[in-house]
């Protein structure tokens, strides 16, 4: 049996998150670290830092923001829909093209379907501009005054290229301030011209069931669709065949009610778990969209955090803010806080801070998060911080204090 807090290192050093960087980030950490997780979710909100570049941060620490841009225009990765919009290490394009073909019914690729089905020849039109005149971004299509379409708004050529990049007939060759820029699929990815062997629906579900597990370092069974949004909830009898191959061990769980599972790639992490040297050192501020709290019960169950996003909240009826950003240290997660950057006056506000209800921060995590506050808000290009409100109120000042100190 292993203690919860060992359960919680397992799966941040799956995660990359276990200790901070030992050096500066190189060019190729980006690609590692997505492969690492598997899938590095896309949004757009950039309130601060859009999600998967803060996702990155919160890893690697300081790293130029265009190497996100660079090692998709390298191939060293591609998008897809997964759980949501993700990128995913270029390794596993064949695997995800299969699953999204034959079993993925996410709503992004539901919606391409029914597109194609209802205007296949403006999509052949399209693709044959495309083949003609090379890659194209949304913008280039000029929208008729006051018209728009049925995705929130878009224009025809904006649905007809996402109905295409859903069909996997065409993917995204870079992005262009972030802006989407599209291309035949052979064109961005040329080993599309040699296809893998066609994989069954169960190789495929097996396949993805081991990312998951491994991605996650540690998982009950019924948290592993979730990370690739399969189906259908898995339970202990459907990782009995895994287990009987040796490619997870399981593992009981202090507390918990429900074994835990972990791949056989981890077994050296599982092996210092359960000696006691598996210690979590790093303190960083999350994504909402980072894999350790996207999944409210996983991240409730793992850390005694109930995480909801609330940006899609009407603000008043929102309990924390906008874009709220969990607050890792040494293995816990012990707050939360809303925060902007105001870009043009060089300002990191932190519009509210709360500690987890219950709980006093020692005088070693007060310093701990001053210091990530200080490296997030310099990485951000605003290194002046502003504390504006704390819960509790006695925090502002002694972190105010921490601050001048980092």
């Amino acid at each position: 049996m292993i203690t919860l807090q060992q359960a919680r290192n397992l799966h941040l050093a799956a995660q990359g998150l276990l200790q901070a960087p030992t050096r500066v980030a190189q060019f190729g950490d980006v690609a590692a670290c997505i492969e690492r997780m598997a899938l590095l979710q896309i949004d757009t909100i950039h309130v601060v830092s859009r999600s998967p570049y803060l996702v990155l941060h919160s890893r690697l620490g300081d790293y130029p923001r265009e190497w996100l841009e660079d090692t998709l225009a390298g191939g060293a990765m591609f998008e897809t829909w997964a759980h949501e919009a993700c990128f995913a290490p270029a390794a596993d394009l064949h695997l995800h093209r299969a699953y999204n073909r034959h079993a993925r019914r996410h709503w992004g690729l539901a919606k391409g379907e029914k597109t194609a089905a209802a205007q296949r020849p403006h999509l052949d039109k399209l693709l044959d501009h495309i083949r003609t005149h090379g890659p194209v971004k949304s913008s280039d299509f000029e929208r008729p005054e006051g018209t728009g379409g049925a995705w929130w708004g878009w224009k025809d050529e904006k649905r007809w290229l996402e109905a295409l990049f859903a069909l996997g007939e065409l993917m995204i060759a870079r992005r262009e301030n972030f802006h989407r820029v599209y291309d035949l699929s052979e064109r961005v990815a040329p080993q599309l011209l040699h296809p893998a062997p066609e994989l069954d629906p169960a190789t495929l579900d097996a396949a993805l069931i081991e990312k998951a597990i491994a991605a996650l370092g540690l998982t009950q069974a019924r948290w592993v669709n979730d990370y690739f949004r399969t189906k259908p909830r898995l339970k202990d009898a459907d990782l009995d065949a895994l287990l009987a191959q040796g490619r997870v061990s399981r593992v009981a769980v202090q507390g918990w009610d429900a074994p835990g599972y972990v791949h056989a790639c981890h077994a050296d992490s599982l092996q210092q778990a359960l000696a006691g040297t598996l210690v979590a050192t790093h303190t960083a501020l999350l994504s909402p969209f980072d894999p350790v709290v996207w999944d409210r019960e996983r991240a409730s169950t793992f850390f005694g955090f109930d995480y909801r996003l609330e940006c899609y909240t009407p603000e008043e009826k929102r309990v924390y803010g906008y874009f709220v950003l969990p607050i890792l240290c040494c293995g816990e997660l012990i707050g939360r806080l809303d925060a902007k950057a105001h870009r043009a006056e060089g300002v990191f506000e932190v519009k509210a801070l709360y500690t987890q209800p219950g709980t006093r921060w020692t005088e070693q995590q007060l310093h701990a998060v001053a210091a990530t506050l200080r490296a997030t808000a310099a990485w951000h290009g605003t290194p002046k911080v502003q504390i504006s409100r704390t819960r509790p109120a006695t925090l502002a000042a002694a972190l105010r204090r921490a601050l001048r100190q980092a």
